[in-house]
């Protein structure tokens, strides 16, 4: 069977000038014709013995020619052309028992709905410009049963307002953060955390090649769809059956990501989905084409809305329609709000013989006005219009209130017989008494929150936790909202893409159990310092809003690697040299491919050499198999590991000895 079944068709489709582009078979134009069933091209085809072999079937005297995987074969034939597979096949690459450079019919398979994508989030770990290759690994049953297994969890540590300690079981309300793969990750916690979540949110990678954290975020869409699938279906395995999830994304996959949500929690449990302003029109994206691009929007899915008690949610208000005020900066504290007033619109008053008080008090005259026909009385100075029907608040007890008001940075409220008048710095907010909240620990005029959120601003929080990250973090606000919307103290709150840990920050502030989750190295420069800043009462972000004072503690645990540590050394080899030393490690240490015969390698040496660091990279990382990343659980007590008597315990008290 001839090795290259392009050039096959090429020798049949020779000539028939619609199959090519300058000189170049016309994959495409192939394809949609064998979707059409274009018989003369399926039969030109089929007459050549290589086609016929290898894609037409023998079924009790029937022909039947397998056209998608043929289809298949056209559409990714061209990723196996050049230096670095043709390398691949010849260390020993197979597929159905075959080594890749002796089978004509190799298909590429894209991870689609039914297919487990393990592959890890670092920008690092998409070694070739073909981002897609490396995760297109097709993965079977057997396989993903050890892949998605119990870990074994090493460096473990308990952090408390005394520092690090040495700790040996998980307590039941003990907050948890883990680093490592989050999908392996989350299938480890259901023996702990099975219905139990109350609240997930994850900000994972929008898949727009910009993100600011080192993930991988430019995946192809069913690449992406499929990283992000594998991971909510065993999120909704450990909610709550009250349990809420909400998914941050921008508009590259809402689309998507909306139906992937509605398939896997289903489109009556689909909650709402939320705007949220984050930045000004400033900057770069002023000259960007088309609308200027300042809404991120959330996901809000519940695991069964009609088991949920939601509840409603309050923001400062910024304008108040019944009495023409509104306050310019809402989103600051109340002792620095700018109240002005809209000029246009008047107000009915009493009490419109008495111009000389009215000056003294308002600064105006009375007059009259007219509103859709109806003769009114309202103040000159809007700045000072306020209604003073008000039989049990003599007008001089209510001038002392309104001077008293100037000196205090709180909300008075006035006592009507048609409702309440509330007094602030010296004038009058009109606000029924059910609208006013205490939010921040402040008595508060509010407003119901919607699902248009453009209050919470993304300015300042470079620093929020000291520590420092330029891009993709949350401000405090936002998580504080969320976590307030739809948890109460001590329920658990999951993010698996933890970030800079703003979501396990926020938890541990308001009392909230958390488990956070991360793979990247900066889990310990960034995430576990600032929440040990938390611990120590660190005033930034809500902290002062709501008086926090620091304390409480969270456990750190790793699953402890085995594969995984030799790629890691792999990808951060610099040089073909640095490289070189790996190869030994990966012999003796790794667990190999089983469909890799690595003995071909040093057949092939010189070959290898002349590959490029980013091939050579690639290579090695393929004959390791990637279902052995992590060490079982089940080897825990394996002495070749060298786990301390601290770890084991652990590892037994987490999975209950099974």
């Amino acid at each position: 069977m001839s090795t290259n079944i392009l050039d096959e068709i090429s020798k049949v489709l020779n000539g028939i000038e619609k199959y090519w582009i300058n000189n170049k078979l016309a994959k495409q134009i192939i394809i949609e014709g064998l979707r059409n069933n274009d018989n003369n091209l399926i039969s030109k085809l089929l007459s050549n013995q290589t086609i016929n072999e290898a894609y037409v079937q023998d079924i009790d005297g029937y022909k039947i020619f397998d056209k998608e995987a043929f289809i298949s074969m056209l559409r990714y034939k061209n990723y196996w052309q050049d230096s670095y597979t043709k390398y691949a096949n010849k260390i020993g690459l197979t597929t159905e028992g075959k080594y890749l450079n002796y089978n004509s019919d190799v298909v590429l398979d894209f991870p689609f709905k039914d297919c487990v994508l393990e592959g890890s989030m670092t920008k690092e770990n998409s070694i070739l410009k073909n981002d897609e290759r490396f995760y297109n690994q097709r993965i079977a049953k057997e396989e993903i049963d050890t892949l998605l297994s119990s870990k074994a969890l090493t460096n473990i540590k308990k952090y408390d307002r005394y520092g690090e300690n040495d700790v040996s079981q998980l307590n039941k309300n003990d907050n948890l953060i883990i680093k490592g793969n989050n999908l392996i990750a989350l299938h480890n916690l259901k023996c702990n955390f099975k219905d139990k979540i109350k609240l997930i949110f994850i900000d994972p990678p929008y898949n727009t090649g910009s993100d600011s954290f080192k993930y991988n975020d430019k995946f192809n869409h069913s690449s992406w769809l499929t990283f992000i699938k594998n991971r909510l279906e065993i999120a909704r395995e450990l909610l709550s059956y009250d349990g809420v999830i909400l998914v941050q994304c921008d508009h590259h996959e809402l689309g998507y990501l909306n139906v992937l949500m509605d398939d896997i929690f289903g489109s009556e449990n689909k909650v709402q989905v939320i705007s949220c302003k984050t930045s000004a029109p400033a900057g770069f994206k002023t000259v960007n084409p088309g609308p200027i691009d300042v809404t991120e929007y959330i996901l809000y899915y519940a695991k069964d809305k009609s088991k949920v008690d939601f509840k409603k949610g309050y923001v400062p208000v910024s304008y108040d329609s019944n009495y023409n005020r509104y306050i310019e900066n809402y989103d600051q504290e109340s002792n620095k709000w700018i109240i002005k007033p809209i000029v246009e619109k008047y107000y009915e008053v009493e009490n419109i013989n008495d111009n000389k008080h009215a000056k003294e008090v308002w600064g105006s005259e009375w007059k009259v006005v007219r509103d859709k026909g109806i003769e009114k009385f309202a103040l000159e100075n809007a700045e000072r219009i306020v209604s003073i029907r008000d039989p049990h608040n003599p007008t001089e007890k209510l001038k002392n209130l309104l001077k008293e008001s100037k000196n205090t940075d709180k909300v008075i409220e006035v006592k009507r017989d048609i409702g309440s008048l509330y007094l602030y710095n010296g004038g009058s907010l009109a606000f029924y008494k059910n609208k006013l909240k205490e939010i921040d620990g402040r008595l508060t005029p509010t407003e119901l929150l919607t699902d248009l959120w453009t209050d919470i601003s993304w300015a300042g929080i470079a620093n929020e936790g000291k520590v420092k990250l330029k891009n993709g973090k949350k401000p405090e606000k936002l998580l504080k909202r969320i976590i307030e919307l739809t948890t109460n103290e001590r329920d658990i709150v999951l993010d698996f893409f933890m970030g800079s840990a703003t979501t396990q920050a926020v938890a541990h502030k308001l009392n909230r159990q958390y488990i956070g989750i991360e793979q990247m190295e900066y889990i310990n420069s960034i995430s576990v310092p600032r929440l040990q800043n938390v611990i120590g009462g660190e005033q930034s972000g809500i902290s002062k809003s709501i008086g926090w004072q620091g304390g409480g503690s969270f456990v750190y645990v790793e699953l402890a690697k085995q594969n995984q540590e030799i790629i890691d050394r792999i990808i951060n080899s610099n040089t073909k040299e640095e490289l070189n030393e790996q190869i030994d490690d990966l012999l003796s240490k790794g667990v190999l491919n089983y469909e890799v015969d690595f003995n071909e390698f040093t057949n092939t040496k010189k070959e290898f050499n002349e590959l490029k660091l980013e091939e050579q990279k690639e290579v090695l990382i393929r004959v390791l198999d990637s279902n052995q990343l992590y060490v079982n659980y089940s080897d825990i007590e394996d002495t070749a590991y060298n786990f301390t008597e601290d770890e084991i315990a652990f590892n037994h008290s987490f999975y209950g000895g099974e």
